[in-house]
């Protein structure tokens, strides 16, 4: 019995050469291949299937740590577990160890660069990336992904959850994606930390969204033709930019991307591609009769024929700034601030005295349209392009109530240039 285990020498491994299988017993067996190769086997048979686990070449692992390795093996049958597998376990573990090098910053940068082709400018990148480095990177940005825990994410949102309560929740689902990334790339295991249901709102405030919100300041509707007297006196195109945003009561981003090519000066309708709407729809904004004033006031020499409003070619934008590029959004705020002033008391504020803003004359409009007008709610929310909140109503409503829009315009640009 003693000669079922032990059946090799030292010697005759370093000997034999023929190709083959020799057993030394209890399932190791040295393999020689037709090349010469020796290695060592681990035969067994499990659930009526044969297997063979590789335990290492004869140079590097010799007899006596090969019998090691089988014995060791054989134990585990014993306790019921496939050998095979326990060893794909150890590597995958050795592999996630190693993982751990790799940092929270590094997994947010890679998160980054592989998100942002769907993401819909620079803006957002700059967002994520700015919002990453001035919040998590100072808790935990050099630290193994893998080690990021419950108590780490609460140490970064804790300081401004309350103070900065938009921000840091836009942290916290920046940190919660980041962490999502690295999980599916095998960087970490285990829930995600940063996870708000069941997990983080136990532990945080919960803040709802409405005193999340901070709007952005607007001009009481009640001085909006003051304030387009004030801005008409003012040169520059950026001046004319702000003037038609806030006649057509569009997003900055859309007013200083439009192209002459989107408009449409028979019908008088101006098509705002897809790619350049937040919610990634066309919308189409009637041109009301102070909108197409704009246009005429900045039009070239030679875009006048006969009277008539020849178009240009596609590339050039309406409003240009410097070598025919688009405007910066900081060159619109700019008109805005210069019109304030530099003094303590800016003129143009809101109810509750701070400096206005371009996005917040989608508001005056709003509240002028709610407060002033007689035309159904949908029909003034279809002219800032937004969304119906109820999907029952969105079902009914899928029309965009252009007729109607372009009757509110009419009467908006009435209200704009009366002084």
């Amino acid at each position: 019995m003693a000669r079922q285990l032990n059946r090799l020498t030292a010697l005759q491994v370093s000997k034999l050469n023929k190709p083959g299988l020799y057993g030394d017993g209890g399932g190791l067996t040295l393999q020689i291949t037709r090349t010469g190769v020796k290695s060592w086997l681990f035969r067994f048979m499990r659930e009526g299937k044969a297997y063979g686990m590789g335990l290492g070449a004869t140079h590097t692992i010799s007899l006596a740590e090969a019998r090691q390795k089988a014995l060791e093996a054989r134990k585990l049958l014993a306790d019921g577990l496939n050998p095979m597998a326990v060893k794909k376990q150890k590597l995958l573990a050795l592999a996630l160890e190693r993982a751990k090098m790799m940092t929270f910053d590094q997994c947010a940068a890679s998160y980054i660069e592989a998100h942002k082709a769907s993401w819909k400018n620079a803006k957002h990148i700059d967002q994520w990336t700015n919002t990453l480095a001035t919040y998590a990177s100072p808790v935990f940005g050099q630290q193994p992904v893998a080690d990021i825990d419950t108590a780490l994410i609460v140490k970064c949102l804790s300081p401004i959850w309350q103070t900065k309560t938009e921000t840091a929740s836009r942290l916290r689902g920046r940190i919660e994606s980041v962490l999502g990334w690295a999980t599916t790339s095998g960087y970490r295991a285990g829930e995600n930390p940063a996870r708000w249901k069941g997990h983080l709102e136990n532990l945080l405030a919960t803040i709802g969204k409405s005193s999340r919100t901070k709007n952005h300041p607007s001009l009481p509707w009640q001085r909006i033709g003051e304030f387009m007297l004030a801005l008409k006196a003012r040169p520059g195109v950026a001046s004319k930019a702000v003037e038609f945003a806030v006649l057509t009561a569009c997003r900055s981003g859309e007013v200083r991307g439009t192209k002459w090519s989107e408009f449409d000066f028979t019908e008088r309708v101006w098509t705002i591609p897809a790619e350049r709407m937040k919610a990634r729809r066309e919308h189409q904004v009637p041109i009301s009769d102070a909108a197409l004033a704009v246009l005429m006031s900045i039009r070239s020499t030679d875009m006048v024929s006969m009277g008539q409003l020849s178009i240009p070619a596609d590339s050039r934008f309406v409003f240009a700034g410097t070598k025919m590029q688009a405007l910066s959004d900081m060159s619109l705020t700019a008109v805005i601030r210069r019109m304030n002033g530099d003094g303590d008391k800016p003129i143009w504020v809101d109810a509750n005295g701070d400096g206005i803003t371009v996005h917040g004359f989608r508001s005056s409009f709003r509240m002028w349209a709610a407060e002033m007008t007689a035309y159904p709610r949908e029909v003034a929310e279809h002219a800032l392009a937004h969304q119906l909140p109820d999907a029952v109503e969105r079902a009914y409503q899928r029309g965009t109530q252009f007729s109607k829009r372009q009757a509110l315009m009419a009467d908006w640009g009435v209200v704009c240039t009366s002084s």
